[in-house]
């Protein structure tokens, strides 16, 4: 019988021993709050809406784009944003985007989509503890620092996220490989 015992516990440590550790992906933060890195977006403002009211037990989270665009800057990039591994959409040329989360903790990410890769490795985040029935405004913002850009991305206080709001539009977005559905329909994340 001891000697079954030793047998067993001899098995187990090898096999603890020969097999290597698991290493975490150095990409596991952008996989755990940003989308499948390989969907693209169409996004472009939309006419003015009514702002969206939280839905009842979930709380609204609005993403600001600010890009204050150079004098030498063509165009206007287009930021995705992630939550909790899934697309919310994009926004493009300060444009918000606004979607419901239930009440806990989130993981959000914005990545410029870019044919550049210089540019499309731009990646920021930000955690979020969602209470039932408040508003989160978060600004997702490009900073440019000569011929190098960065992302920035955190929480505005009410006071800034309503001016923000203010002068940007709505986002109307869609996967590039999804145009025939309306802007309701292709946005992966739907408060869920």
């Amino acid at each position: 019988m001891k000697a079954a015992l030793v047998v067993v516990l001899f098995a187990a440590f090898s096999s603890a021993q020969t097999t290597p550790p698991r290493t975490p992906s150095p990409l596991a933060p952008a996989e755990a709050a940003c989308g499948p890195m390989d969907i693209q977006f169409d996004a472009h403002p939309a006419e003015s809406q009514p702002l969206p009211q939280p839905d009842p037990g979930k709380s609204l989270v609005y993403v600001i784009e600010v890009f204050d665009r150079a004098p030498n800057q063509y165009g206007r990039p287009t930021l995705r944003i992630g939550l909790d591994g899934k697309w919310a959409g994009a926004v493009k040329g300060d444009s918000y985007l606004a979607f419901s989360v239930d009440p806990g903790e989130h993981h959000l990410c914005t990545s410029w989509q870019s044919r550049l890769k210089q540019l499309s490795t731009k990646i920021a985040f930000t955690g979020l503890n969602a209470e039932s029935g408040k508003v989160y405004y978060l600004r997702a913002r490009i900073i440019e620092g000569g011929q190098n850009f960065a992302l920035d991305f955190a929480a505005v206080d009410a006071d800034e996220g309503q001016y923000l709001i203010a002068k940007a539009a709505p986002s109307n977005s869609h996967t590039k490989t999804d145009r025939r559905k309306s802007p309701q329909d292709q946005s992966p994340v739907k408060g869920d």
